[in-house]
């Protein structure tokens, strides 16, 4: 009999093979499971897994562990499959569970859904049977125990699915006339969920219907106090027009209002009777009902995830403000037009369209009262005895609704204030609203669900071309068609732009047309709409940034000079030149327009076509020295900030003296906290590698040594050696360009440690024997000390054992020989006891254990006294290989246990944790425990695969020693 599975997520994650509970190991395996369970059979890439496991902090090594986590969640599941037939199916370039699934998130949905049915029919009853049904499959907080940001997001997510639900059971409770069985459970809600005003709208309806008049009304002022002094807003439309009914004891409040709904009639419609009194004036007709959207775009595709999290905002019938937000030619009037279609006809009683205008090219925004007229007529109101105020007009706006079951989907909107006029009041309607603003104040003030537009998955944008272009035409240059939607960077406009013009020409082959692109991939020229603005990439950008500040406009144009891919508010007050909180209030007003996004919290990041479009605007705007010295700004940001962390990150390298820092710069501070400085060189990495790279283009040459200086050694622990080399390379043809002589040498050094990290040895040794000669010339004997460290290292996994010896008590003999001359104490101290390291690895290595102890004892007692934990693990990791070679297997699995545990407590290090698990699975097998031999080096193995290093085959015969033969 085929196995069943079954999964939980409202409450911890949990697991039944059919009726065994499956343990699921970790929270951050359970955070993978959960993961793919919420996207409920749809594909979850392999970033967006480590995202959601890591966050902003993700280790090199996450894809091979995040590998390791499926392997024992599949196992766990399903201990008799193999990948292909497992529960957990591998997709593409990530996984997804297999279809259907079945969890109380699915069971949970059907039965909303069922209710929602139910309630159209009029089986009030119904509804509140299936949505207690709902209401039963909660186990406590949703996705429990499991901590992060991405975890977080989905449990506020799922909790407001939940409160959706109760909100629509209570009111369907109320309808059924029991308002004193639910006032106990309405006053619960609202002390937890206090500014929410869907609940409290329904315990003052409770309350009222029960006789308690005044608890109503005090249930209201309760709000208006809390969202005064919380919010500082009024409460909104809904509530104040419901305190106003309960002012004047509005009896119609004492009626449940039965739901309004599309059905088919029990009965076929009567035949119409004669007038009996054909004389009087004949009936006013009912106004037709508006059917205004739109028409759908006939090639949309994709958005399924936005979609599905549309539909569940929308579900339950009430009022909802869906705030669709994204940049400008994303697609979001495509999105919300082919939403409002899906779902128009649960609104019988009309769809209504408006363009705002809130970004045109050439006019002004619609008025709020003129949109309100303009809503108003579509309805059959008689403009001409209409009132002039805003508020009455949105007053009898909302008065007009009620009762009703109507979309209204307001496009294109400027600002919060422009919409919330325009917002119904009754339940039963829904409005849709986009714009190009994230409309903080719709979300926090008027319960908006924010819904967040981003650039087409590489999936949907094949499939756009697809659709427009045809699949014989797409299929036949599939290379052509992946460069096409790399040069689109999948913004739905732009690959717009390119089909119609493949369309419109099709001898033009794929391959001419990327051909075309790559040519014009300096600017925008490709995507010009012939004539057609809201069809031309570089207009519909102006729309949006014709609206900024002018200080915002200048940030845009600047942020084109930032190396990228994305920067901070401290690294764009340098950029700048302004002052921090005035530069966050520019980054929020670009962020709200959508010209720059925030991926993860304090980190800024523009699309490459609104990078390039900035690009154009600093050329044509910004004189040449102005943007010189901002990349000027930018640069001693990065340089200054990484030398402070370099400082605390490495105790034992001499510093390197730099030049002030240009005006208007703002280094970042870390006090004396290494791991602050750690943390920010981890997350600035990518953003260094290009810095270095862009002052080596735009001749920043001292800037470019330098900054190779100062981030060596962060790239060299955590083993991206070509990443280092490349960096290394730059800062040599610079130190030759400036023909400084010094900074030549430490671009040799740099360049030898990176040359030995990737095992090109005798390149390695001829760098550092380079920086040696240098150093040496310039009288510099603490850095000529160092570069004999770089030496031993090469020499000895060259084999030449000797050699490398001699090269660390070389450089032990110069530390001790510079001890006070220029360096402080602390740094001297450092560096002396990594050369006794050295010196006693170098002693393991030749045989001569006693001697090798004898030094690592030394570093041990100044590695203790000084509180240098990564020098003390190194040295830890040479006592362990000491003790193994002599037999002492209990001394040396303790001492690789410590260096472990150093390694780990400084993050993200993962070539020295491979090379510590590798030295104790050794150290396991000799001692007579073959299991936890195999244990550790199959988690070396998974590191040094991640790494690409060569040690990895070595490790993979260690695993499986038939390979040798």
């Amino acid at each position: 009999m085929e196995q069943r599975w079954r999964f939980s997520v409202l409450g911890p994650v949990r697991a039944w093979r059919d009726e065994t509970e499956v343990e699921l190991g970790s929270p951050q395996q359970r955070l993978v499971l959960a993961t793919l369970l919420l996207a409920e059979g749809a594909q979850v890439s392999v970033p967006r897994l480590t995202d959601a496991v890591w966050g902003t902090e993700t280790p090199a090594s996450a894809p091979g562990v995040l590998r390791t986590y499926v392997h024992r969640l599949r196992k766990a599941l399903h201990p008799t499959a193999d990948a292909a037939t497992s529960v957990i199916r591998s997709a593409g370039e990530g996984y997804r569970l297999r279809t259907p699934v079945e969890s109380d998130l699915r069971d949970f949905r059907d039965l909303c859904t069922r209710a929602e049915q139910a309630r159209a029919q009029g089986d009030t009853a119904g509804a509140v049977k299936h949505l207690r049904e709902a209401s039963g499959l909660w186990h406590g907080t949703a996705l429990a125990g499991l901590r992060g940001e991405y975890a977080r997001h989905q449990r506020r997510r799922l909790t407001e699915l939940r409160l959706t639900a109760q909100a629509t059971r209570l009111t369907a409770e109320l309808d059924l006339g029991t308002p004193a069985e639910a006032t106990a459970e309405l006053a619960g809600l609202v002390a937890g969920h206090p500014l929410d005003e869907r609940f409290r709208a329904l315990l003052m309806l409770a309350y009222y219907r029960s006789g308690r008049q005044a608890a109503a009304l005090a249930t209201y002022r309760e709000a208006q106090r809390l969202l005064a002094e919380q919010l500082g807003v009024d409460p909104g439309p809904a509530l104040q027009t419901l305190y106003e009914r309960l002012l004047r004891a509005d009896p119609t409040l004492l009626t449940p209002q039965p739901p309004a709904h599309a059905g088919i009639p029990a009965q076929p419609p009567a035949e119409p009777r004669p007038d009996p009194n054909p004389t009087r004036a004949p009936r006013t007709p009912a106004p037709p009902v508006p059917s205004q959207l739109p028409p759908g775009l006939p090639v949309f595709v994709g958005r399924t995830a936005e979609l599905r999290e549309a539909e569940a905002q929308s579900a339950n019938g009430t009022l909802v403000v869906s705030a669709v937000a994204g940049m400008a030619g994303v697609g979001k009037t495509a999105f919300a037009v082919h939403w409002a279609r899906r779902i128009a006809t649960r609104f019988p009683d009309g769809q209504l369209y408006l363009n705002l205008r809130g970004f045109d090219p050439v006019g002004l925004p619609v008025a709020p009262e003129h949109a309100l007229r303009t809503l108003l007529a579509s309805l059959g109101a008689d403009l001409r005895g209409l009132p002039q105020e805003l508020d009455a007009l949105a007053a009898t706006y909302r008065t007009l609704l009620s009762g009703r079951q109507v979309l209204v989907l307001l496009d294109n909107a400027r600002d919060a204030a422009q919409v919330r006029p325009l917002l119904p009041g009754a339940p039963g309607c829904l409005a849709i609203v986009t714009s190009r603003d994230r409309l903080p104040g719709l979300v926090a003030v008027d319960g908006a669900h924010p819904l967040h537009l981003d650039v087409l998955t590489p999936a949907e944008a094949h499939a756009l071309l697809t659709r427009r272009l045809g699949a014989a035409r797409v299929e036949a240059e599939p290379d052509a068609v992946d460069e096409i939607i790399t040069h689109c960077a999948r913004l739905p406009l732009a690959l717009a732009v390119t089909a119609a013009r493949a369309a419109t020409r099709p001898a033009l082959t794929l391959t001419a047309l990327a051909a075309e692109l790559r040519d014009s991939a300096a600017d925008l020229d490709a995507f010009q709409g012939h004539g057609d603005s809201a069809a031309d990439v570089r207009a519909v950008f102006s729309w949006s940034y014709r609206a900024l500040t002018p200080d915002a406009a200048r940030l845009f144009r600047l942020l084109a000079v930032h190396p990228g891919p994305d920067t901070t508010a401290a690294a764009a007050a340098s950029l700048t030149g302004h002052a921090l909180p005035h530069t966050r209030r520019l980054l929020t007003e670009l962020v709200q327009t959508h010209l720059l996004d925030e991926p993860t919290p304090g980190r800024y990041a523009s699309h490459d076509l609104l990078r390039t479009y900035a690009g154009e605007l600093a050329h044509s705007l910004q004189t040449p020295e102005d943007t010189r010295a901002a990349r000027h700004r930018a640069l001693d940001h990065y340089l200054h900030t990484a030398h402070r962390a370099a400082a605390l990150t490495n105790r034992a390298r001499a510093l390197i003296p730099l030049e002030p820092a240009a005006q208007g710069v703002r280094p970042e501070e870390f006090g004396e906290d290494a791991g602050k400085a750690t943390a920010w060189c981890t997350a600035e990495q990518a953003v260094l590698i290009a810095a270095v790279e862009q002052a080596t283009a735009h001749h920043f040459d001292t800037h470019t040594w330098q900054l190779a200086w100062a981030v060596a050694n962060h790239l060299h622990l955590r083993g991206l050696w070509q990443e280092e080399e490349a960096m290394q390379s730059s800062a040599l043809t610079s130190a030759r360009r400036l023909g400084d002589r010094v900074a030549e040498a430490y671009a040799h050094r740099g360049l030898g440690l990176a040359l030995a990290g990737r095992g090109l040895f005798d390149r390695a040794a001829a760098e550092a024997r380079q920086a040696i000669d240098l150093f040496t010339a310039a009288g510099d004997i603490r850095a000529a000390a160092e570069s004999h460290r770089t030496l031993a290292w090469s020499l000895e996994q060259n084999g030449d054992l000797e050699s490398a010896l001699d090269a660390a008590e070389q450089s032990l003999s110069l530390f001790r020989a510079s001890e006070g001359r220029g360096a402080d104490e602390r740094r001297s101290r450092t560096a002396i006891a990594s050369a006794l390291n050295a010196v006693g690895w170098g002693h393991v290595l030749l045989g001569r254990y006693g001697q090798a102890l004898d030094h690592c004892r030394q570093a041990l007692a100044l590695c203790l006294e000084l509180g240098d934990d990564i020098n003390a693990a190194h040295t830890w990791d040479s006592v362990g290989y000491a003790h193994h070679h002599l037999g002492q297997y209990d001394e040396a699995v303790p001492a690789f246990h410590q260096a472990l545990a150093l390694y780990r407590r400084q993050g993200d290090l993962p070539w020295f944790v491979a090379s510590a698990l590798t030295h104790l699975g050794d150290t396991h097998l000799s001692a007579g425990s073959p299991d936890a031999a195999h244990a550790a080096w199959t988690e070396a193995l998974t590191i040094m695969d991640d790494l690409g290093h060569t040690d990895a085959e070595s490790l993979r015969t260690r695993l499986n020693p038939d390979r040798r033969r």
